[in-house]
């Protein structure tokens, strides 16, 4: 049995036993209705996934992609946070191709915040660091699509100083007329992050950027009032 077999035949039969209907429909509700759920909360799911990788060969790059599309296409909403979690276990094996020949379809297909941040923090922001995505991420984040655009505006999150500020606030500056909410939340978030180890930095992009929507403003203040 290939990996890609293996892993939807494990993931299916310890799914169906750990979903909880009354869990299902409250996950369902605060996601705005967009998949249906199982029910599976995330520290039990993640124990699952954890327990299947574990005793599966190690995957190539190609089978961890086509694996990840195949999870996307199932209805329940876990598969697709089981695919995130695949990727970030599988993280060594994912090759410098990978972001753009697939990550970018899985941000664009079946589109909202909690796939978009999960790829982000499983996929995006480590093999960013790992291999020369900057001219990628330009072109996510002068894509019409939304979702790239907020994926390359939080790309850096949780870089710390290490965090290229001449990128990160050219990509603000790109949209900082934006009144999309889920671009000006990505903004503040990203702002917010470097107010932590360099508030004059923010307070002038700030200055020169009155335009910005109050949400954005709102979010990146939070650590220059402290």
């Amino acid at each position: 049995m290939g990996f890609q077999s293996e892993l939807l035949e494990q993931l299916n039969s310890q799914y169906s036993c750990a979903g909880n209907h009354k869990d299902a429909i409250a996950m369902q509700a605060y996601q705005k209705d967009i998949s249906k759920f199982m029910g599976i909360r995330t520290p039990e799911r993640r124990a699952i996934n954890k327990a299947i990788f574990s005793a599966l060969p190690i995957p190539t790059s190609a089978q961890l992609a086509t694996s990840a599309r195949a999870l996307w296409k199932l209805d329940f909403r876990e598969y697709q946070y089981a695919a995130c979690d695949m990727l970030a276990f599988f993280l060594k094996e994912l090759d410098s191709e990978f972001l753009g020949d697939h990550v970018e379809y899985l941000l664009t297909h079946k589109s909202w915040w909690d796939s978009v941040d999960s790829l982000g923090t499983a996929a995006i922001s480590p093999l960013t660091v790992k291999y020369n995505s900057v001219p990628l991420m330009n072109r996510w984040n002068k894509s019409e699509n939304m979702w790239l655009n907020r994926a390359a505006i939080q790309h850096q999150r949780g870089r710390k100083e290490e965090t290229n500020l001449d990128l990160l606030f050219k990509y603000c500056d790109y949209h900082s007329e934006s009144r999309e909410f889920w671009i000006t939340k990505a903004i503040g978030w990203a702002l917010r992050d470097v107010a932590r180890f360099n508030r004059p930095a923010v307070t002038q992009f700030l200055k020169s950027h009155p335009e910005l929507d109050r949400v954005a403003v709102r979010e990146a203040e939070k650590h220059l009032q402290k």
